[in-house]
């Protein structure tokens, strides 16, 4: 009998898990990738934080049907019906070793993971009551959810961390999930699973409607653009105004972001090896930033958006905290160390309503700092498909700082205050960029409602479309549509606005709210989440200064 007709139980797959083999599921088909683990062009850890789950959606997703294929070489059996996520050993799950012919009953441990109402860490709240707090909450435009009663969660930490956790913190935690559980479907395997099935009949509706084919002639105009904005750097730099000079080279990085970024996700040829080619050329070589890191860290932001521990698109310790989880030093498991809430952070995050622009301005020098740091370390591949992208990437920033550093900077212009105006301009230039990427996921839901929420309801939840003009969408270069984006990553964005229309229709066909929100009303909805957090941090300060003080009290006493 083939191995890979093999029927698998939940019990013996956790077995597996428990003897530390990396088991997805796709496609009700049991994928071990031991093996593959390493050489994954996408990273490590966004395959760690699929074990023991249902990955078909995040998979087809993100990968191209050419890869999908190469992935049941590693198949060892199949389950039968809805497959019941574990949870993930990366977010803190364990699992119980398989004794052959044991019966397969859920213990006490399955039933406490399938059906508490707590965050993503399974300490955060076990001891709170069920009250609903009566807070205003300021929910997205969108189709009414459906009330929830119920919940699931995941873990990833001790039961002693809760020992030391204020109650407060615990509250607002239960505070964050009851919202989300008001406002979207419930949590249910019938519910979750209808969304899925509709979600994915609109992909085969995208595919019949052509809106995955990429456009060549859209990038004809880019291109153009592209030529335009640099040459107008050139022309002002010949001229000495470095200043000028230096806003029309922060406005092409600008938009060659935007391609990269369809490159990384195989959104324009949809040939991996020729979108990585692409993509390389422009991060790397004109741009001085790793495609590679990108990918590792963003594909991981596609499937556990907005998650504190995990996502690290918003670990953004000491300058910014978005949930106030991160203000009591969480680990992060993609960074691998503590996100330490010291005395810096205490300081900008009190204030950091106030400084996200000024931060934002000089987020491009912390880019370079995470790109060198991903290709000195070697934390990409280092045999597989992707064995040379490491290589051919320090060429490309090697190359970069040759044309950039001492072409530009050095030979092109003749003194330190011109070089300073020039670095600091086109590097500032470039800020609205790092407010579009921010602004999709900021102000949104960072609540964990566990295992059991299926990818589109995640997806929406966590992430917001900004409403532009359609003569703008260059300027926003597909970020303003980052819901449809995380639904669908493939799709070539100048399809994103057609796309929009059938999401739209998806969310009200299964209840699930659409946030959308003007540009400056996005902004606003930011500015009022990091000013929350910012008040929340002032009173954790306050409350633990109290209880300081109280304690010495005590102890002279």
């Amino acid at each position: 009998m083939d191995r890979r007709s093999t029927i698998l139980s939940r019990r013996q797959v956790e077995g597996l898990l428990a003897d530390g083999h990396t088991i997805v599921i796709v496609d009700r088909k049991v994928l071990k990738v031991d093996a593959w683990l390493k050489y994954h062009p996408g990273g490590d850890k966004a395959i760690m934080h699929m074990v023991g789950r249902d990955a078909t959606d995040e998979v087809n997703a993100l990968h191209s049907p050419e890869a999908r294929r190469r992935m049941e070489a590693y198949q060892i059996g199949q389950v039968e019906g809805l497959w019941e996520n574990f949870l993930p050993p990366i977010q803190g799950g364990r699992f119980r070793a398989y004794i052959e012919d044991e019966e397969d009953v859920q213990t006490s441990e399955d039933r406490y993971e399938l059906g508490s109402s707590l965050t993503s860490s399974r300490s955060s709240t076990p001891s709170l009551d069920g009250r609903t707090p009566s807070i205003r909450h300021r929910g997205p435009r969108g189709v009414a959810g459906s009330p929830s009663s119920s919940s699931v969660s995941s873990l990833s930490s001790e039961f002693a961390e809760h020992e030391a956790r204020p109650s407060y913190i615990d509250a607002w935690t239960k505070q964050e999930i009851n919202l989300d559980l008001s406002a979207y479907p419930p949590l249910d395997p019938v519910t979750q699973d209808e969304i899925v099935q509709k979600y994915r009949l609109l992909n085969e509706r995208i595919k019949a409607e052509g809106l995955y084919m990429c456009h060549y002639t859209s990038y004809m105009t880019e291109i153009c653009r592209y030529i335009l904005l640099f040459s107008l750097c050139l022309l002002f730099l010949r001229w000495k105004w470095y200043g000028t000079s230096g806003m029309f080279l922060g406005l092409f990085w600008h938009q060659l972001v935007f391609t990269a970024h369809d490159a990384g996700h195989m959104g324009i040829t949809h040939d991996f090896t020729t979108d990585t080619v692409i993509g390389i050329i422009i991060a790397d070589f004109l741009g001085g930033l790793s495609l590679g890191w990108w990918k590792r860290n963003h594909n991981v932001h596609h499937i556990v958006t907005n998650m504190p521990e995990h996502d690290p698109d918003i670990e953004h310790l000491p300058f910014f905290a978005i949930s106030h989880r991160l203000l009591f030093s969480l680990r992060s498991t993609f960074y691998d160390h503590v996100m330490s809430y010291d005395t810096f952070a205490r300081f900008f995050v009190r204030y950091q309503s106030y400084l996200y622009y000024v931060v934002l301005a000089f987020g491009r020098f912390n880019l370079y700092r995470l790109s060198w740091q991903y290709l000195i370390c070697g934390l990409g591949p280092k045999r597989g498909p992707a064995w040379w992208h490491r290589w051919f990437e320090i060429l490309g920033n090697i190359v970069f700082w040759c044309w950039f550093g001492y072409g530009m900077m050095y030979k092109a212009i003749p003194t330190a205050w011109g070089r300073f105006v020039f670095l600091m301009v086109s590097h500032m230039v470039t800020m609205p960029l790092h407010v579009q990427i921010t602004l999709s996921h900021f102000a949104m839901s960072t609540a964990d409602l566990g295992v059991r929420e299926s990818f589109p309801q995640k997806m929406l939840r966590t992430t917001m479309d900004v409403d532009c003009p359609e003569w703008i969408d260059f300027i926003h270069g597909g970020l303003q549509f980052q819901a449809i984006h995380h639904l669908y990553p493939r799709i070539p964005r100048h399809n994103l606005r057609r796309t929009q229309k059938l999401v739209v229709e998806f969310c009200r066909d299964v209840g699930l709210p659409y946030a959308l929100y003007g540009f400056v009303d996005g902004n606003k909805e930011v500015i009022s989440r990091l000013a929350n957090v910012g008040r929340q941090a002032a009173i954790l300060a306050q409350c633990q200064k109290v209880v300081s003080e109280r304690a010495d009290f005590e102890h002279h006493t």
